[in-house]
């Protein structure tokens, strides 16, 4: 079984998507939910959903590991066609990962208290974000 979300990002960000994967797990016992992110410019993250403070010093530290091309200490960059933010968020996405295999139990996913599934926007402008659903049942 297969499905695609949809993110509408507002710019750099992590946006939640917990309710939207669960909801497809819904109902269909145990297995496996794979997430696959279509995109190099982002990536999936299961983050801490309690306090917001764990999201914002993410971005920063990231903010800080990989700044913007036009930055003097991104001067070896080449790619730069797209803005001073987008070879920056590749290099950040590559540093994550674009997909996430979560384990579901009774159709629910096995998440932990505070854990959440998170679209983490490196760009700067709003995207339209799509990420791949598929559930592998068990047995």
């Amino acid at each position: 079984m297969q499905t695609q979300l949809t993110i509408q990002s507002h710019g750099s960000g992590l946006y939640e998507f917990t309710r939207e994967a669960a909801g497809f797990a819904s109902g269909q016992g145990d297995g496996l939910l794979t997430l696959f992110c279509q995109h190099t410019s982002c990536s999936l993250l299961v983050q801490e959903n309690a306090d917001p403070d764990v999201q914002q010093d993410l971005q920063a530290f990231f903010r800080r590991l990989v700044p913007h091309a036009d930055d003097p200490s991104m001067g070896y960059l080449v790619h730069r066609t797209e803005g001073p933010d987008d070879m920056p968020a590749h290099i950040k996405a590559a540093l994550t990962q674009s997909s996430l295999s979560i384990p579901v139990s009774g159709g629910r996913l096995a998440l932990g208290t505070w854990q959440g599934l998170y679209l983490f926007e490196h760009r700067d402008a709003p995207h339209t974000r799509r990420i791949v659903a598929h559930f592998l049942a068990s047995g």
